[in-house]
């Protein structure tokens, strides 16, 4: 893992497909995190077509939120362009997305590294032209075996699995100002306070 860089975030991104059909499905995960985030801040997103996304400007942290609308396998197109467009460095981009390999109602911050076969980071790896950028993993679980996995990605949550997502939701959209600010341990550590609080962890 490469070293991580002490920096305010400018861009964060939110992985998922685009349509009512995919909407409640676990790949997913990072559309609910933008969608709850902008509740938090009052923002509202618009469509900008030539980021190919929908998009919204958190104006007093000083950083964009964006949903890709390009799907999963294209998510790159929408952030480079936007990244391109703002000169927003790789370094000062969150990419937030569902993990496999992290349980239900668990979250992993990271920098750097593999790309764990998610095909939304290979193709944001491709555009960004590095693996160098902050990546916040939302816990889907694993189904146990490969030849379910893509059933369970594009399935809907269960609804045990509802609750538990929602309150880890939105005790992340409450303490991003900390990562948005570039104090990621602060940001996890308070994430992890306010879901022992709720009793969640």
């Amino acid at each position: 893992m490469s070293t991580a860089p002490s920096r305010p975030l400018r861009l964060i991104v939110g992985l998922g497909n685009p349509g009512g059909e995919y909407a409640e499905t676990r790949h997913n995960a990072g559309f609910w995190f933008c969608e709850r985030l902008a509740d938090e801040l009052g923002l509202r997103f618009s469509h900008e077509s030539r980021f190919h996304g929908l998009v919204a400007n958190a104006r007093e942290a000083g950083a964009w939120l964006l949903m890709p609308q390009t799907f999963m396998n294209r998510s790159g197109q929408a952030i480079g362009a936007l990244a391109r467009f703002y000169r927003i460095e790789p370094a000062e981009i969150l990419v937030v997305h569902d993990e496999l390999d992290i349980p239900p109602g668990q979250l992993r911050l990271k920098f750097g590294g593999g790309l764990g076969g998610h095909n939304g980071l290979k193709d944001t790896s491709a555009h960004l032209g590095t693996n160098d950028y902050w990546r916040l993993r939302i816990g889907i679980g694993h189904p146990g075996d490969k030849a379910r996995v893509t059933g369970h990605v594009l399935g809907n949550y269960a609804k045990a699995e509802m609750e538990p997502l929602a309150d880890l939701l939105g005790a992340v959209a409450r303490e991003a100002r900390w990562l948005a600010a570039g104090d990621d341990a602060r940001f996890m550590s308070d994430v992890a306070l306010a879901m022992q609080t709720n009793g969640k962890a």
